[in-house]
């Protein structure tokens, strides 16, 4: 199966790191991806953000040592396997829908999004692969928080006129998207952008990511919301251990 080259190159910076005794200069992990060094950077930035590896005071790099603990007790080769086995879900989705689809994994308090496939529509919602976002007011961190026994973050700051910063009350939308089946996020993250999700499950029944879809309120109206949401919540689960 081709894997993402990003993801790929990760998986090679992370090995690297892992083999060397030593922290380890960017020019010289550069060098051993076979790549610029504002490429390998960024690479660097994402595990270090992800929490597979941290930088120094001397601006030297090191992987953690445990890095499952870092991830909900999943490796970074099963976060890789899951975005394949997921890669045709996501596509199906926006097949069937017209939107964007995503997915994305827990790091700490964040989720990481790990794939996705764009809209073909001029007007489409972009999350690069490779960013973060917050638990609180996005749906792919509300199906953390509802259906995979994340913590309700400590603070929930606000990012629009939209956002859920009151724990009373973004409880109660969390109980509701467990009877749903799905987690919406109403223009909390972005203005303008509205969101469903539904997360995915291992063959171990533990929540290892979750997938969803992303479109401009513009097109997406309540009722076509609540049609989306359906949408997502029976797509198929690759581990072959689907639940509502």
């Amino acid at each position: 199966m081709r894997l993402l080259q990003s993801l790929m190159r990760g998986l090679k910076a992370l090995d690297i790191l892992t083999a060397s005794a030593e922290p380890m200069r960017l020019t010289r992990i550069a060098d051993e991806l076979g790549i610029e060094k504002s490429n390998a950077s960024h690479i660097l930035k994402t595990l270090v953000a992800a929490g597979y590896a941290v930088q120094d005071e001397s601006r030297r790099y090191r992987a953690v040592r445990d890095p499952e603990s870092r991830n909900e007790g999943h490796s970074l080769s099963e976060v890789v396997a899951c975005k394949e086995l997921c890669r045709p879900i996501l596509q199906r989705l926006v097949e069937v829908t017209g939107e964007c689809s995503h997915l994305a994994v827990l790091v700490d308090e964040r989720v990481w999004y790990v794939d996705k496939v764009d809209s073909t529509l001029p007007l489409k919602v972009d999350h690069p692969i490779g960013s973060l976002a917050p638990l609180h007011c996005t749906a792919l961190g509300k199906a953390f928080l509802a259906f995979g026994g994340a913590e309700i973050p400590k603070t929930l700051p606000s990012h629009t006129g939209q956002t859920i910063v009151d724990r009373h009350a973004l409880n109660e939308d969390l109980e509701q998207a467990r009877v749903r089946g799905f987690t919406v996020d109403d223009g909390e993250f972005a203005e303008g952008v509205r969101c469903v999700a539904r997360p995915v499950f291992d063959s171990r029944d533990r929540m290892i990511a979750a997938l969803g879809i992303s479109g401009p309120s513009v097109r997406i109206g309540d009722s076509r919301l609540v049609e989306l949401g359906q949408v997502v919540r029976k797509a198929g689960n690759p581990f072959l251990k689907d639940r509502p």
